[in-house]
């Protein structure tokens, strides 16, 4: 499709270079298009029916399929607290099992119905201008009039419906998947607000579980730390849940270099902080320390968090500073914490009631 009607389109058009051209004497002769080989279903109706069934019966299975990821999410709950791990795995497993077999039916339905029933003609389109003419932009829709004739999707009654059933369901088993997460019955942010953390409760390594004395700590160093009891609790009785918010990372920083708030002075010990290591933006772990600048980064979208400013938000889409836990030592020089945290620990979208 060409321009010649309108000039003002020729002349912006691409022009090529007026450069040394090189005159061939047996230039390559453009072979053209090879002879148009008729399909099956273009010569037998039986065929051609046979083959829109087919389409028609892959994007109702792959419907069966978001129905059944939709089914499995309740037929195999997470919440089963005898065999946490077993229960996870069969969820993930029959869920994700009814998304592939919906995504995967509606993409062969359709690669199918393009290559048996949609038209079969081959042809050539010219490059042309940017912005085309009235006539230009006219044929533009006649062509999605002729594409709609020509693939049958406006006559083809059974293929089309299908095709929109199976799309709309596809979307629902991951709209039936954020119901996971919510905690069934709690509060969330009553959930949070409490941790693990208590008064007179040991700091230790994350995760042996001895206890940390404040003399071990050099200036500069990081050290992952879960409360002492935690180590004791076995994975079915909710270890990781109670980790995942008792988490925390203890640093510790030449005295004269901390900011502290007036509120907060005897929550140090010494240039020892002691606060969340989940962080508040979407609650990924806070693992990366600069030791020069005294920044905390979040490796998931880059918050970062200033030590020495009681963890303030410097950079990123976190909303909140990290919560600090109070830490104080007993009379041997081990660490241990004051209180629990006094804010809600991770995302800051809890809070919001």
């Amino acid at each position: 499709m060409t321009h010649v009607d309108d000039p003002k389109a020729l002349e912006h058009s691409y022009q090529p270079s007026s450069g040394i051209a090189v005159k061939v004497d047996d230039p390559a002769v453009n072979p053209g298009l090879p002879p148009h080989r008729e399909r099956m279903t273009d010569k037998d109706p039986k065929a051609e029916k046979r083959a829109e069934r087919t389409v028609y019966s892959l994007f109702y299975l792959s419907l069966a399929g978001s129905i059944w990821a939709v089914a499995a999410y309740m037929l195999f709950p997470i919440e089963d607290q005898i065999n946490p791990l077993t229960a996870v795995r069969a969820n993930n497993l029959y869920i994700g099992l009814g998304i592939a077999l919906a995504l995967l039916a509606i993409g062969i339905g359709a690669i199918h119905w393009s290559k048996a029933l949609m038209s079969d003609k081959e042809f050539t389109e010219e490059r042309h201008a940017t912005r085309g003419s009235e006539e230009t932009r006219a044929a533009a829709i006649q062509d999605f009039a002729d594409a709609n004739e020509e693939s049958g999707f406006g006559r083809r009654a059974m293929i089309r419906n299908s095709l929109i059933a199976a799309i709309v369901a596809s979307v629902i088993p991951g709209i039936t998947l954020f119901r996971g997460l919510a905690p069934h019955g709690v509060d969330p942010v009553a959930l949070l607000k409490e941790t693990m953390w208590d008064k007179d409760m040991y700091l230790a390594h994350d995760p042996s579980g001895e206890r940390i004395k404040a003399s071990d700590l050099t200036y500069g160093s990081v050290v992952h730390v879960i409360p002492q009891p935690l180590s004791e609790i076995p994975h079915s009785d909710g270890y990781l849940e109670e980790k995942a918010k008792a988490i925390v990372l203890l640093v510790r920083v030449p005295e004269d270099k901390l900011n502290e708030l007036p509120e907060r002075k005897d929550w140090s010990y010494h240039g020892i902080v002691a606060y969340s290591k989940v962080c508040t933006h979407v609650g990924c772990p806070v693992a990366l320390y600069e030791q020069q600048t005294h920044h905390l980064l979040c490796p998931c979208h880059q918050s970062q968090f200033d030590i020495t400013n009681h963890a303030a938000v410097i950079f990123g889409p976190a909303a909140r500073p990290l919560p600090q836990l109070p830490i104080t030592v007993d009379d041997e020089g081990y660490l241990m914490a004051r209180s629990d945290f006094t804010e809600p620990v991770g995302p800051s979208f809890w809070e919001r009631h």
